[in-house]
C-alpha cells in the first residue's frame, strides 16, 4: 500500500476514533483514552528501559480510580496538576541542557507519573464543564485547537520560516511558524468557543490558545528529544505512517496539566 494512503487510512481511523469516543459519552472516553495510556505507558517503557510489569499495573490502577473527576475532591485534583506541572518544568529544564541526556532510573519512574499517566487520566477532567457536568465541546474544541497550532506552524514555517526555532532538537520549527501556529490558533478559539461552545467568556479561551500554542511546542520538542537520545524515529508503529501512540499524543498530554492548572486558577479566585 501507498505509505501516503497508508498514512491518511491509519488517520482518519484515529480521528475517527477519538471524536467518537467523546461524543457518544465521558465513559467511552475514558476507555479509549485509558487504552491509549498503557499503548503510551509500554512506549514510554522502550523509550526509558523501564520494567512494564511494574508500570503498567500501577498506570491500570491509578486511572481506574483518579480519571473521574466528579468522584475526587479538588484537592486531590490540585495535587494531580501541580505534580504533573513540576514533572513538565523538570522536562523543561531537561530540554535546554545541552549536557544533560539521562536520568537515574528512580527519576524515570516519577516522569513517568507525571509525564505520561497523570495527563492521560486529567485529560479526562478538562471535559467537564459548568455544575460537573460532561461537556464534549469542551476537549473537541482543545485538540481541534491543537492540530490547529501544529498545521499552521507548519504552513507558515514552510512558507515564510526562515529563523530556526531550537535546531538541535528539531531543525524544521521556525520562530515564524511558531509565532504563526499561535495566532492561528487564537483566531479559531475565539470562534469556536463563540460558535461551536456558545460561551461569552471569549478571553478564557484565547488564553487557553496561546497555553495550547506554546506547550504543545514545548511538548513536541521534549518528545523529540527524549526519542533522539534513545536512538529511534518513533516511539511505537501501532498507527502506520504516523508511528506510536505517544508521537500522535505528544502535545496533548504536555497541554493538559497547564489547561488543568488555569481552570484551577480560575476556580480558586472566582
Amino acid at each position: 500500500m501507498n505509505e501516503t494512503l497508508k498514512r491518511a487510512l491509519s488517520g482518519a481511523v484515529y480521528i475517527f476514533l477519538l471524536l467518537a469516543s467523546i461524543l457518544y459519552s465521558k465513559e467511552s472516553f475514558a476507555i479509549l483514552f485509558g487504552t491509549f495510556l498503557l499503548i503510551g505507558v509500554y512506549e514510554f517503557c522502550k523509550l526509558a528501559s523501564l520494567n512494564y510489569y511494574i508500570s503498567l499495573p500501577i498506570s491500570a490502577v491509578l486511572y481506574y480510580f483518579l480519571w473521574d473527576k466528579t468522584l475526587i475532591s479538588t484537592s486531590t485534583w490540585t495535587i494531580l496538576s501541580v505534580f504533573s506541572i513540576l514533572i513538565s518544568l523538570k522536562l523543561l529544564f531537561y530540554l535546554f541542557d545541552n549536557k544533560k541526556t539521562d536520568f537515574k532510573i528512580y527519576t524515570r519512574y516519577i516522569i513517568l507519573i507525571g509525564y505520561i499517566i497523570i495527563p492521560f487520566l486529567l485529560t479526562n477532567h478538562i471535559c467537564i464543564g459548568k455544575g460537573n457536568k460532561y461537556n464534549e465541546k469542551i476537549l473537541i474544541t482543545i485538540l481541534v485547537l491543537i492540530w490547529t497550532n501544529d498545521t499552521f506552524a507548519y504552513l507558515v514555517g514552510k512558507n515564510f520560516g526562515k529563523h530556526k526555532l531550537f535546531p538541535r532538537v528539531s531543525p524544521k520549527k521556525t520562530i515564524e511558524g511558531f509565532i504563526g501556529g499561535i495566532i492561528f490558533t487564537v483566531i479559531f478559539s475565539v470562534l469556536l468557543s463563540k460558535y461551536y461552545i456558545g460561551t461569552k467568556n471569549l478571553y478564557i479561551w484565547a488564553i487557553i490558545a496561546i497555553i495550547i500554542s506554546i506547550f504543545s511546542t514545548l511538548g513536541d520538542l521534549i518528545e523529540s528529544k527524549l526519542k533522539r537520545v534513545a536512538g529511534i524515529k518513533d516511539t511505537g508503529n501501532i498507527m502506520p505512517g504516523h508511528g506510536g501512540i505517544l508521537d500522535r499524543l505528544d502535545s496533548i498530554i504536555f497541554v493538559v496539566p497547564f489547561i488543568n492548572l488555569f481552570y484551577l486558577i480560575l476556580y480558586y479566585v472566582s
